[in-house]
């Protein structure tokens, strides 16, 4: 018997809690990291250079950034739950590989796999709660979501830095890792189910045309649309504050005369109040709106990273520093997944999710390149600072931005911007007016112009009528002489 599709948090209770408690192991297995394994570098590996050390962090926020771009695209063709269990299975080796590594490339290389689960598994767990919650509900079910991750990796955070007072810092890693992918990996296979069906019914009613190509979302995510192009610079530049408290932030406290303890509790205070906070801030954004929260949030943790250096490494300073940049994160962190959500149509949203995330998680190669090579060059108070400055520009950036208003407790139904005029659609022209062309077979394609007809009829012919084999110039003649202006009625 088939169960109806239905959408939202009380119809899908079940999945969306199991979804919850599989994400706080995705963000458990990276929280193991936070605070040890910095200090694992200079004391087990004997590195001093702040960029040597933090080459993981590259080597993990390249790997995520692309498997989030890899997963986005792929979601619809290959299915959710076949890249979440993709995403687990690449956490098998990580403990294996930190375990017995000789030397730091070989953590290295363990930092790519777990960038690559964490794109993977943390991009597939967003997703399917977003399919499930519907629109009303978007940003409490993301918060949901980003704290349960945040949480898990706060404890685990604690745990290694407590534990590696009296454990070898390279066995508490290694140990809680294995533990942790194997009771992954089993859930991901056994108990998930997938929530495709939920993306064609929350489409149904809204046309038939084909999702945007690979080439227009990217383009739309990263330059075209202003509220997605705000969105990606801020998640870029928060994941830039990121890579900074991961592996910077335990090395400027020991530097200072902070035990591990200490560092991990300073680690540990950050993701707990982030991820305690983003249950009230994912809420607020859906009865409040996005862009005053993600402003407000940047110019917090601006003000946290400016805190910590006033503190010149100090424990009391630096725990105040970490809760005041938790804070700036929550109200930031699961409100940008929200916005960029918001301004999509179901069949465009794990492509353009996935470019979002792509930016987002390229501020940690961003972020540790910057930080590590400038903290070498001038110290890391320094480095700290320069982050801060940038934190704050990005912040008014987003102020400066015109963006979406929501109605109160509506949900996201009439997308205007913030002068009263309709939003364009993604791939609309700036007129409103977009092209399209019915194929024989009962297909239907919709561009913003007739290049992009033409792009997306070659697509459509090669991939379903091979048979024909068409000239590109009998397809421009086709598409000049049967292409109709489609007016939208947003």
């Amino acid at each position: 018997m088939t169960v109806p599709v239905r959408l939202g948090l009380r119809p899908n209770a079940a999945q969306f809690s199991l979804l919850v408690a599989l994400n706080a192991l995705v963000g458990a297995l990276v929280g193991l990291e936070r605070s040890v394994l910095p200090l694992i570098g200079t004391r087990d590996f004997h590195l001093t250079s702040h960029a040597a050390i933090l080459a993981f962090v590259v080597a993990f926020g390249a790997a995520k950034a692309l498997t989030n771009l890899t997963a986005g695209a792929l979601a619809d063709r290959a299915g959710r739950k076949r890249l979440l269990v993709t995403g687990w299975l690449f956490a098998l080796p990580v403990p294996v590989l930190i375990a017995v590594a000789p030397s730091w490339w070989v953590i290295v290389v363990a930092n790519l796999l777990l960038g690559a689960n964490q794109g993977l598994a943390w991009s597939m767990t967003v997703l399917m709660k977003i399919d499930l919650a519907g629109p009303d509900r978007r940003g409490l079910a993301l918060g949901l979501n980003e704290s349960a991750g945040y949480l898990g990796l706060a404890a685990t955070a604690f745990a290694s830095g407590a534990l590696a007072a009296s454990v070898a810092p390279r066995t508490v890693v290694w140990v809680g890792a294995l533990v942790i992918a194997l009771v992954g990996t089993l859930v991901a296979i056994v108990f998930v189910r997938d929530t495709g069906g939920h993306v064609i019914h929350e489409q149904r009613g809204r046309g038939e045309r084909a999702a945007l190509p690979f080439r227009t979302a990217f383009a739309e995510g990263t330059l075209r649309d202003p509220v997605l192009r705000a969105c990606s610079q801020a998640g870029l530049v928060n994941n830039l504050n990121d890579a900074l408290a991961w592996g910077l932030a335990p090395l400027y406290l020991a530097a200072h005369g902070a035990g591990a303890a200490r560092i991990g509790a300073v680690a540990a205070v950050y993701p707990a109040v982030w991820g305690l906070l983003q249950l009230g801030t994912g809420w607020l954004s859906d009865r409040r709106g996005r862009k005053p929260l993600i402003a407000l949030g940047m110019l917090v943790q601006a003000g946290a990273l400016a805190l910590l250096v006033a503190g010149g490494g100090a424990f009391v300073s630096a725990l105040a520093a970490a809760a005041l940049l938790g804070l700036g994160t929550a109200l930031v962190y699961p409100t940008l997944i929200a916005a960029v959500s918001d301004v999509v149509e179901p069949r465009d949203r794990a492509t353009i999710v996935g470019v979002y995330r792509f930016w987002r998680d390229a501020g940690f190669v961003a972020g540790a390149l910057l930080v590590g090579f400038a903290a070498d060059a001038l110290g890391s108070a320094e480095s700290i600072a320069i982050v801060a400055g940038l934190t704050g520009v990005s912040g008014l950036l987003v102020a400066a931005t015109p963006w979406t208003s929501v109605e109160p407790m509506s949900g996201i139904a009439n997308l205007v911007l913030a002068d009263g005029r309709p939003r364009r659609r993604l791939g609309e022209t700036k007129g409103g007016t977009m092209r399209a062309i019915e194929c024989p077979c009962g297909h239907h394609l919709e561009g913003a112009d007739d290049d992009e007809l033409f792009r997306l009829a070659r697509e459509h012919v090669d991939r379903d009528h091979p048979e024909m084999q068409r000239t590109d110039e009998e397809l421009r003649k086709r598409v000049a002489d049967d292409a109709y202006d489609l007016i939208s009625a947003r």
